[in-house]
C-alpha cells in the first residue's frame, strides 16, 4: 500500500483540494485500494474545522464530496507512517521538518516539484484565487502520478 499525507497551513484549503482530488485521481486508475491518502495541517489554528467553503464547492463542482472532512495536525510519527509527504510551499517545508526532526529518508517534497517546476502552490486564503490554485494542485498531481506510474506503483 502506498501511503500518501498532503500538507499545508491549516488543512482547511491547498491539502483537502490534493487530498480529495487526488483519490478521484486514483479512483480511476483503478487502484485506489492500493493507496491510503490523507491531509493534514503544519499549524493548529484550523483544528476541527471542515474544508472552507469555496474549497468545498469547489470540489463539489467537481463531482468529488469533501463533506465529513476536518483539519487536523501532521505529528512527528507521520513521517514513519507515510512513504509521501507532500507540501504546498517552503513555510510548509521547513515546518513539516521542524515538526518531522529531519527527512533521512527523503519522504519530504514540494507538490509541484513533479512538474519540474520550482513555484509553489498560492495560499488561496490570502490570494482568493481557488480555480488558480486548484488548477496547479491538478498539475501537481498529474505530475505526482506520473512518477508514481514510472516507479511502479500505479500500472
Amino acid at each position: 500500500m502506498v501511503k500518501v499525507l498532503f500538507v499545508c497551513h491549516g488543512n482547511i484549503c491547498r491539502s483537502p483540494m490534493a487530498e480529495f482530488i487526488f483519490k478521484d485521481m486514483i479512483e480511476k486508475t483503478g487502484e485506489r485500494e492500493n493507496f491510503y491518502i490523507e491531509s493534514k495541517a503544519t499549524s493548529r489554528e484550523e483544528i476541527g474545522n471542515g474544508v472552507y467553503p469555496p474549497v468545498r464547492r469547489l470540489l463539489n463542482n467537481m463531482g468529488i464530496d469533501c463533506s465529513g472532512k476536518r483539519a487536523v495536525q501532521t505529528v512527528k510519527s507521520d513521517y514513519d507512517k507515510f512513504d509521501f509527504i507532500i507540501g504546498m510551499d517552503e513555510y510548509n517545508i521547513r515546518n513539516m521538518q521542524r515538526i518531522y526532526g529531519a527527512d533521512p529518508d527523503k519522504k519530504i517534497f514540494k507538490l509541484l516539484e513533479f512538474i519540474g517546476s520550482t513555484s509553489e502552490v498560492s495560499d488561496p486564503w490570502y490570494t482568493g484565487e481557488f480555480t488558480k490554485t486548484k488548477e496547479d494542485v491538478t498539475k501537481g498531481l498529474e505530475g505526482f502520478l506520473k512518477y508514481l506510474k514510472e516507479k511502479g506503483y500505479v500500472k
